[in-house]
């Protein structure tokens, strides 16, 4: 019996550690690997809201924080507030915000419903949809949510994957990136 308590603690101490790692590796911001943003893959007018299709030509020379989400996301939802918040505390020093709404579920892949969701959610900023994943995999995402900090020359200055929320570190180190690119000029 007391090898199988002992089995037990081990086999629970082990798990919350794996578990404690795997949320840290989810959450870290990193640089991410030398390279520029591929152009966006949807440029028809459907398949954007909020905005016309853009380009990635026409945003050099700006700051961009992509986000990877989709609507019935759990983790993308309680994002959502801090991603709304950069958009609007850096939109006058420049940052764009561009949301890529790329589908999980089958109701995810209605452009009907992102757009009801957008909506519903009170998003402003331009959102891609990229319902064939084309996008998702130009960028070899794995993850929702994924943020990815572009620079002015159009390079991935940084990225981070998991929850966004207000006033916690990861989110306060991508901030921190955000603000110093912003500071830049070119």
């Amino acid at each position: 019996m007391r090898t199988a308590t002992l089995f037990i603690k081990n086999l629970g101490r082990r798990a919350l550690f794996a578990g404690l790692l795997s949320a840290a590796l989810l959450t870290r911001v990193w640089a991410a690997a030398a390279g520029s943003i591929p152009e966006f893959t949807h440029a028809q007018a459907a398949e954007w809201i909020n905005s016309r299709p853009l380009t990635v030509a026409e945003l050099r020379g700006t700051v961009v924080l992509i986000e990877f989400w989709t609507f019935d996301c759990v983790n993308c939802l309680h994002s959502a507030a801090w991603l709304k918040s950069v958009a609007e505390q850096q939109a006058a020093a420049g940052l764009v915000v561009i949301g890529v709404h790329t589908p999980e579920l089958p109701q995810e892949r209605v452009a009907v419903n992102v757009r009801a969701a957008v909506k519903r959610l009170g998003i402003k900023y331009p959102v891609m949809i990229d319902g064939d994943y084309s996008y998702w995999n130009a960028l070899s995402n794995r993850y929702w949510p994924a943020f990815y900090v572009i620079d002015r020359d159009g390079q991935v200055r940084a990225q981070s994957i998991g929850e966004m929320r207000v006033g916690e570190s990861n989110a306060l180190q991508l901030e921190s990136t955000i603000k110093q690119l912003l500071a830049t000029r070119n």
